[in-house]
Formats: C-alpha cells, sequence, structure tokens
C-alpha cells in the first residue's frame, strides 16, 4: 500500500511516518493487490486533540476512518483499528461484490457480519428553503442533518453539523 502522509497545523516527523506507515501495513493482507493501493492519511490538531484522517479508496469502494486523541500514537492505532474493523464487518458483502479486489485471509477471528436491518422509513415533504433556513430547522428538530430543497441551486441537499461545529452541505445534481 501506497501511504501519502499529510500534516496540518503539525509537523509530521519520520518517527510519526514510520508508525503510520507500520500500523497501515497490517491492512495490505486485506487487498489482493497492495501495491495498487494510494492511503492518503492526514494528520491534524484541533485543541488539545490529535486527529488522524485515513481514506483508503480502492477501485470500487472507499473506506474512511477518522479518529481523535490527545496521544497522537493512540488515535492512529484506534483509527488502522477501525479501518480493520470495517473491513471485517463487511466482509461478506464485499467479498460477494468486489472479489477481484478483496482477498481476506481465513483465519481464527470471528466474522463480524453486518446484521443491521432497515426498521424505519420516513417521508418527508420538501418544502424549497434558502441554507439558512434549512440550519434552523435542522437545530429545531435537534438533527445531525437535514434534507431539503435548495431554493438557491433548484435541487435536493443535504445540511448537515460537523465534528468542528460548522456545516457542510451535499448538493445533489
Amino acid at each position: 500500500m501506497k501511504i501519502t502522509i499529510h500534516g496540518r497545523k503539525i509537523e509530521v516527523t519520520e518517527a510519526i511516518k514510520n508508525y503510520v506507515e507500520e500500523k497501515m501495513k497490517k491492512l495490505d493482507k486485506y487487498f489482493e493487490n497492495p501495491n495498487e493501493i494510494n492511503a492518503t492519511v492526514v494528520v491534524k490538531v484541533r485543541g488539545n486533540d490529535q486527529i488522524i484522517e485515513v481514506t483508503v479508496p480502492s477501485k470500487r469502494f472507499t473506506l474512511r476512518g477518522e479518529e481523535s486523541h490527545k496521544d497522537l500514537y493512540a488515535a492512529i492505532d484506534l483509527v488502522t483499528d477501525k479501518i480493520e474493523r470495517q473491513i471485517r464487518k463487511n466482509k461478506t458483502k464485499i467479498k460477494k461484490n468486489y472479489k477481484e479486489v478483496i482477498n481476506f485471509v481465513d483465519n481464527d477471528t470471528k466474522d463480524e457480519e453486518d446484521t443491521n436491518t432497515i426498521v424505519k422509513r420516513k417521508t418527508v415533504d420538501m418544502k424549497p428553503m434558502n441554507e439558512e433556513e434549512a440550519v434552523l430547522q435542522m437545530n429545531l428538530l435537534g438533527h445531525d442533518f437535514f434534507v431539503f430543497k435548495n431554493l438557491d441551486t433548484d435541487s435536493v441537499s443535504v445540511i448537515y453539523k460537523r465534528k468542528d461545529g460548522d456545516y457542510g452541505i451535499i448538493v445533489t445534481k
């Protein structure tokens, strides 16, 4: 796996690079051609927290994990474990749909098969509104996201609250 490491508000030292590469290499066993995989690791600092974002795009799907911790090395451990759990949890789905991409090593670990099902379906009327009104509506409902018909773009959009307290928006085409 080829790993690109970037730092935001932090200098990525050789020790940090080596530790990240060592931890990420344990994911190689899940990919048939790990040399074709380009992982991106972003190391950030927000207040006292060290934040690690890992994105592993492959031909057909993307694995992503983000963890924060006061200790940088603990955050690295947490995020690599999270990515590995994602792979193992969705093993059967990934294997069925993308068998040429993933090569799972069968070992004594218990499969964490995804047993989640859709338990609720909701139909909503989409009143056209601007982004500010959508933020207000989302906050009034106490939700982390809100789907609405965007007046500015005349498309369905999703406004969501980010971990840093700001808002993001997803606009459909």
